[in-house]
């Protein structure tokens, strides 16, 4: 992940911008379901684009947001950030994922997307978000299943699977299901988010043209320029109030009334949704 260039530049591109959105949502519901008032996102990168905003929407709707990353030059870059949007937030440096500065059961939601595979003990990580959650533990990882992924791994970055190599195998919502249920995470939901009418590509069209060999000058002006900037920082600043609008309208295959399982075939994510074995006690 290019993470340097994306905390400065904000422009993301329309996948990422929709996939942030219909994240959003779905933070949003899972707030309103299970009472959640304090959040940890760790790790805060493993998204493409601009790092450390997946928990934005969780601060404005008045969570205390508790971001954990390993690099302090990302942790120095996203506070910025947050600075820019004028939200509160703590930023806690890692100095071992198998090992959270925190005391167990100090967020009522524990939760990271798509970034096991960049940490060198993922499992101990998801024990420790087990540990720390009071309530709530939110995974989610990308989908092997759709076209999007097959392309990134053979025609788009063969580097990028060569370099995490075996650690590839946390995308199987099955071993990380048996992970959560030993710590004593009960599965409560299960399915895909980000379901948008195009493949999974993690990069910006003109990116995916150029590796493809595709040398078309129309194509590329229809992916580049001030006509095709997308950014969720300029929704965020209320400088592009009109963008959730205009990207959501691609969200209807979210939206339809499938089974997840029907939409699997080319949904960008897969997520599991656990509640600790104490949650129900706590809350009485």
């Amino acid at each position: 992940m290019d993470w340097q260039h994306y905390l400065t530049d904000y422009n993301e591109g329309l996948g990422l911008v929709y996939e942030r959105f219909v994240l959003n949502d779905f933070l949003l519901d899972l707030r309103a379901e299970h009472g959640i008032e304090s959040v940890l996102e760790a790790p805060l990168y493993g998204m493409a684009g601009v790092s450390g905003i997946n928990s934005v929407a969780l601060a404005q709707a008045g969570c205390q947001v508790t971001l954990a990353d390993d690099n302090q030059a990302r942790l120095d870059g996203v506070q910025r950030i947050w600075q820019e949007l004028a939200l509160p937030v703590r930023l806690v440096q890692v100095l071992d994922w198998g090992r959270l500065p925190f005391a167990d059961n100090s967020f009522d939601l524990a939760w990271e997307w798509a970034g096991l595979w960049y940490l060198p003990n993922a499992q101990a990580l998801l024990h420790e978000l087990a540990r720390v959650s009071r309530r709530v533990v939110f995974v989610a990882m990308p989908n092997r299943w759709q076209v999007g992924y097959f392309m990134r791994k053979h025609l788009l970055e063969p580097g990028f699977f060569q370099e995490i190599g075996a650690r590839e195998a946390w995308v199987d919502m099955g071993m990380i299901r048996g992970i959560l249920h030993a710590a004593g995470v009960q599965i409560v939901d299960q399915g895909v988010l980000d379901v948008p009418p195009w493949p999974d590509t993690v990069m910006p069209a003109s990116e995916v043209l150029q590796r493809l060999g595709i040398r078309s000058a129309k194509l590329q002006d229809q992916f580049e320029g001030e006509g095709w900037t997308w950014s969720t920082m300029a929704y965020y600043l209320g400088e592009q109030p009109e963008l959730r609008q205009q990207v959501m309208r691609y969200a209807w295959l979210d939206h339809a009334a499938l089974p997840w399982q029907i939409k699997a075939v080319w949904a960008h994510h897969r997520y599991l949704v656990g509640v600790k074995a104490n949650a129900q006690d706590a809350q009485d």
